[in-house]
C-alpha cells in the first residue's frame, strides 16, 4: 500500500463553500470535490494548498487563513493508497463569480482536466466525494496560521 500526502482546501465566502465538478465525467464517477492534490517532495502543505487552488480554479486570489487539522483516508477499493490529508481554510482575496469554468493543465504532461467551479451552502458539504468533507466541522475551531 502506498502512502501519499495531500492538501485539501475549504474556500469559504459568505457562508458558501467553493466546490467543483469534472465536466468530462459523471457525478457517479467523480462526484463533487473541493480543491485538493498531492503535496510534492519538499513542498510545505500550505504551499501545496495554494498551488492546487490556483491550478484547479484558474484564479490566484486566495489566502490560507487557518490549518484545520490532518486525517488519514483509505482510498481502497479505487486505489491501494492511504492519504495523509492536511486540511486548510482559505478565503478569496478577489471577487469570484458564482460559477465559472477552468481547467488544470498538468504542466502539459497530459490532457487538461476541465472543471465547473461553483459555490454551495457550507452546511451541504456532506456531499463531497471520498471523505473530503471530513474536517468541515473544524471550521469554527480553526487554528490561525
Amino acid at each position: 500500500m502506498t502512502n501519499k500526502k495531500k492538501a485539501i482546501v475549504y474556500v469559504v465566502k459568505n457562508g458558501k463553500l467553493l466546490v467543483f465538478r469534472h465536466t468530462d465525467f459523471s457525478y457517479e464517477e467523480i462526484g463533487i470535490q473541493v480543491p485538493a492534490g498531492t503535496i510534492q517532495d519538499g513542498e510545505k502543505p500550505e504551499d501545496a494548498a495554494l498551488r492546487e487552488l490556483q491550478e484547479e480554479t484558474g484564479h490566484k486570489g486566495f489566502k490560507i487563513v487557518s490549518i484545520l487539522g490532518t486525517a488519514d483516508y483509505d482510498m481502497r477499493p479505487e486505489k491501494d493508497e492511504i492519504h495523509k490529508r492536511h486540511f486548510f481554510l482559505a478565503e478569496p482575496t478577489e471577487d469570484l463569480p458564482e460559477q465559472w469554468e477552468s481547467q488544470e493543465k498538468h504542466d502539459g504532461q497530459q490532457t487538461p482536466t476541465r472543471f465547473e467551479c461553483f459555490w454551495i451552502p457550507l452546511e451541504r458539504g456532506h456531499i463531497l466525494q471520498a471523505g473530503q468533507g471530513a474536517l468541515l466541522g473544524n471550521i469554527n475551531d480553526e487554528k490561525r496560521i
